[in-house]
């Protein structure tokens, strides 16, 4: 077996065993208050951070709003999502790129800021810690 097959197939064992002592709490995707969606399924919201689909199920506009390059949450956001270790998101967004079918998520630099933006705009969609919630968002996805 390829070392690289490898790492894919342990990657998420790692994140399992690491996962309670590095996070501080459960992820929750988020919309804003103001925004008709109500739930999302993980396989929508993947869609969307990965540039498939550009709307929400409703028909409103989305826009995924990222976690900073190596943080905790993102590494452990895509892994649930979209079962895609960080190598493979940047895999992936360098051939979307390439390709020029499509960018990536805008970045926020850390959760206060993702809450805030997604809670003044309804076409901005994005994922905080659960504890992080208050009344400007709601949660459309919890991740487990």
């Amino acid at each position: 077996m390829k070392f690289s097959s490898l790492r894919h197939l342990l990657f998420p064992v790692m994140l399992a065993v690491l996962a309670p002592g590095a996070n501080a709490g459960e992820l929750v995707v988020i919309v804003s208050a103001k925004s008709p969606v109500a739930a999302l399924r993980a396989d929508q919201v993947a869609d969307i951070f990965l540039g498939q689909v550009g709307r929400f199920p409703e028909g409103g506009e989305a826009v995924a709003l990222d976690q900073g390059i190596g943080s905790a949450q993102r590494d452990e956001f895509y892994v649930k999502v979209a079962a895609k270790t960080p190598a493979l998101v940047k895999a992936y967004w360098s051939k979307m790129i390439f390709t020029g079918r499509g960018q990536p998520p805008r970045e926020a630099p850390n959760t206060a800021a993702i809450r805030k933006l997604v809670a003044e705009n309804p076409s901005l969609i994005g994922y905080i810690e659960r504890s992080a919630l208050d009344a400007s968002v709601k949660p459309v996805l919890m991740l487990h």
